[in-house]
């Protein structure tokens, strides 16, 4: 592991951890709640990064619930990686003024990616991802978290982007604009004219030149996710629905397949970088549909 920033890392890779524990304990006890078929868990597998020369290049956990009553698939994965970008992956960091990347490729990453698509239409997909990345010649954090209804409801679209806004406020009073309107170019699905969802905040490359204070706002992020979310599935998971309803949710998985892998810079970045590819591609819908 690169030599510098270690006890910031280490903070930042513990950290990520525990929020993964908190949100799959949380979806847990929603999947279990009520009566039904015998309980739903994740099933957990370790991943590794390949490396080149083939040593050590970190890895993580990928946590994945299928099949349930409440989650059709619902990933929680956890990644600590490190090593050197290959030419093309260097290439893209150097592009978006990534200081020293041109030079030297190493690179420290950290963070949580979550993606849960429902068995109920009317209950919103989502998304939420935050990271630390670290280079020779910056430190930075991403993420944010994007709601993904195929039918929308308002006052679902309301809570979740006012629970991110409250994230936002404790930090700077320009935060939730400025990431809202990140997200929504971010999230936009460019050859089908349209927004992949009702957005939500997203943020990268964030560096202040206060490293705490970036680390405790990555932190309000991750953990609005649950009190932004867990309501909406409470209060949409036992709507009735039928073949229109599933009908149009499979479509609109076609739709946020086709911006995963297309435009999302996780799953570029992942696959460039030599991740685990299963975990990497975690985030496809376990059944989509396209007309």
């Amino acid at each position: 592991m690169a030599g510098e920033f270690e006890s910031e890392k280490a903070a930042a890779a513990a950290w990520f951890s525990v929020l993964r524990d908190r949100i799959v304990a949380a979806f847990e006890a929603a999947e279990n709640e009520g009566e039904g078929p015998a309980p739903g868990r994740f099933e957990v597998t370790q991943t590794r990064r390949s490396a080149p020369d083939g040593g050590d290049a970190g890895g993580g956990l990928m946590s994945v619930m299928r099949g349930g009553r409440v989650f059709e698939k619902v990933g929680v994965n956890i990644s600590t990686v490190w090593g050197s970008l290959g030419g093309r992956a260097q290439a893209a960091m150097a592009a978006r003024g990534v200081p020293g990347m041109a030079e030297d490729p190493r690179f420290w990453a950290s963070g949580i990616s979550l993606v849960a698509h429902m068995q109920n239409p009317h209950v919103p997909a989502v998304h939420m991802n935050t990271r630390m990345f670290w280079t020779p010649g910056a430190t930075w954090f991403g993420g944010g978290a994007d709601l993904n209804p195929c039918i929308e409801y308002p006052d679902d679209t309301a809570h979740f982007h006012g629970q991110m806004r409250a994230a936002c406020a404790a930090h700077s009073p320009d935060y939730y604009d400025r990431f809202k309107a990140w997200a929504d170019e971010y999230f936009f699905v460019p050859h089908r004219g349209r927004a992949r969802g009702v957005g939500g905040i997203f943020f990268d490359d964030l560096d202040s030149g206060d490293w705490a204070a970036d680390f405790a706002f990555t932190r309000s992020v991750g953990e609005a996710f649950l009190p932004a979310y867990l309501p909406l599935v409470a209060r949409r998971r036992g709507m009735g629905w039928g073949e229109a309803e599933r009908d149009t949710q499979l479509i609109h998985r076609g739709l946020y397949a086709e911006y995963n892998l297309v435009y999302d810079r996780g799953t570029k970045f992942g696959l460039e970088s030599g991740h685990d590819a299963a975990a990497v591609l975690m985030s496809l819908p376990p059944l989509a549909k396209w007309v």
